[in-house]
């Protein structure tokens, strides 16, 4: 049997180790942090529980559901969703393009007619170039310039003409006439792929990670990985240890794995350098008092606010914050051609987080915890997926998969990683056996 080694005990490595032991395939897994968990870790600070921004699980695919559930147990909790857009000084109902009616009379009249334009005239762009084309041929000019163009800007800091709209028909929610009317006239109907989402009851987002971990095989800490020497087939760690490997699979960030291949070829290097990506300043911030009561998350669209999405931990489940306080993710989206003052930036939240009426003046932070996340979402732009199939057919070639969010450099959920690590695991072994 090849040695298999992965790299990074995260969501896609642990779960891919999951896979690997059921079908009977040992594998050895290196980890840079203490523990395991990556972005899906959740940490325990004065009593609260944060994770690492908001890491929520959306089920379209029958077996992963049956999985998690199995593995969590009674610790998961299914909710259905209450989020909102801050817009024109008040919340309205998500997805924004579905609740017109919420909006002020002139707004109201203003995104319908254009709507009804794009729909019933084709006035938008026959094909789109670009997400800025899709977004007008979708939306038309009232709900493109009130909401879909400010969020977009602020959440992806990149000229939308310079995306592609390849991720878009999964991910933004395009209603039809009908839908819109029907909202309108209180028929309600909930539209998204995230319309109801489950979170274990207890401990954070982490405690799926500590599932799949007791299953798995094992786990090496405290192993972070430095260089990868293709011609023997070694990875050298941090700590001075060395691993040889038959199979390397990787769940690092392509840019990261690029900076530790030795002697990486003169014709592949060049795209690596290609890649973009968005960055997440994190926030968590404990608060006393009961703080928007049932409200799950809200987008803020427009630059009068540092941040593009608060969410509230405690009406996930009321075991994340002590009794009598409320808990908190806060979201400022950065790059490196657009950075931010981390510095200032708490100061910022705050204020803004007032300004808004998510704390009012009695309301007080009593704790944070700040999670930087560099490689938070990958930029779909025009070279994003020609760069990326050149890439992972590099390292193929190698033996090395890369897989998971950041191997696989897509905007996958947490079910989409799951699929992924069982398709890898099974493309690993002959054995044709069911997991």
């Amino acid at each position: 049997m090849k040695r298999i080694t992965i790299l990074g005990a995260g969501l896609s490595g642990i779960s891919l180790s999951y896979f690997l032991k059921k079908l009977g395939v040992d594998s050895q897994i290196f980890e840079k942090e203490r523990r395991a968990g990556g972005v899906c870790s959740s940490h325990i600070k004065d009593g609260f529980t944060f994770d690492v921004s908001g890491h929520l699980l959306h089920f379209r695919d029958k077996e992963v559901f049956s999985l998690v559930r199995s593995l969590l147990g009674d610790n998961l909790a299914e909710l259905q969703r209450d989020a909102r857009v801050y817009n024109f000084n008040s919340f309205i109902p998500y997805p924004f393009q579905v609740n017109l009616s919420s909006l002020p009379p002139a707004v109201y009249r203003d995104c319908l007619s254009e709507f009804k334009k794009v729909r019933n005239n084709g006035s938008g762009p026959k094909r789109p170039r670009n997400f800025l084309d899709w977004i007008y041929k979708n939306f038309g000019r009232g709900i493109a310039e009130h909401f879909m163009i400010p969020y977009n800007l602020k959440f992806w800091r990149t000229p939308l003409e310079e995306l592609s709209h390849s991720w878009a028909d999964r991910l933004v929610v395009t209603p039809s006439l009908d839908d819109i009317e029907d909202s309108a006239n209180g028929r309600k109907r909930r539209f998204g792929y995230h319309s109801h989402f489950y979170y274990p009851k207890k401990g954070g987002i982490e405690e799926l990670i500590k599932a799949f971990k007791r299953e798995s095989n094992e786990v090496f800490p405290r192993h972070e990985a430095v260089e990868i020497d293709l011609k023997k087939r070694v990875v050298e760690f941090r700590n001075g240890s060395r691993e040889k490997f038959d199979i390397l699979v990787s769940t690092m960030p392509l840019p990261e794995l690029g900076k530790i291949i030795k002697k990486i070829p003169k014709y592949i290097a060049p795209y690596f350098n290609k890649l973009r990506w968005v960055s997440i300043y994190n926030v968590n911030l404990g608060m006393d008092g009961n703080i928007m009561p049932g409200r799950h998350w809200i987008y803020f669209p427009h630059r009068d606010t540092s941040f593009f999405r608060v969410g509230f931990y405690h009406n996930f489940s009321s075991y994340l914050a002590p009794p009598g306080k409320s808990a908190s993710y806060v979201e400022v989206s950065y790059s490196k051609e657009r950075p931010i003052d981390k510095k200032g930036i708490a100061k910022d939240i705050e204020s803004d987080l007032r300004k808004v009426g998510i704390l009012n003046g009695s309301a007080s932070i009593c704790c944070d915890q700040i999670n930087d996340i560099e490689y938070a979402y990958p930029v779909y732009d025009k070279h994003c997926e020609s760069t990326r199939r050149a890439i992972l057919k590099f390292l193929y070639d190698k033996d090395i998969i890369s897989c998971g969010r950041y191997g696989s450099w897509r905007y996958f959920s947490m079910e989409d990683v799951i699929l992924e690590s069982k398709r890898v695991a099974r493309s690993l072994t002959k054995n044709a056996r069911n997991i």
